[in-house]
């Protein structure tokens, strides 16, 4: 199960070797942190009209609780939050 603990080390070991990582470098970082890839969520790291995003964010579903966790310029902002009642952590369809 996905902990706390494991999101940050994880985000900030990341955000240290590149400030602004990409959706799939993010989620194979989680998946070889040792989350299960069907309890990553990973946002967009492009917005609809091709800018890079100014922060992604991470979940991982552990339980009833989603860690979320933010890489913004190279900054690491972790917290907990209840799953949502679809069973995700994002609202929306891109995980």
């Amino acid at each position: 199960m996905a902990t706390t603990s494991a999101v940050e080390s994880t985000l900030k070991t990341l955000a240290a070797g590149n400030p602004k990582p990409d959706r799939e470098t993010l989620r194979a970082a989680l998946v070889s942190a040792g989350i299960p890839e069907a309890n990553v969520e990973v946002s967009v790291s492009r917005t609809p009209t091709g800018l890079e995003v100014d922060a992604m964010e991470a979940a991982a579903l552990a339980g009833e609780s989603c860690v979320m966790g933010q890489i913004r310029d190279g900054g690491v902002v972790v917290t907990v939050l209840p799953v949502l009642a679809t069973g995700k952590c994002f609202v929306g369809d891109s995980r």
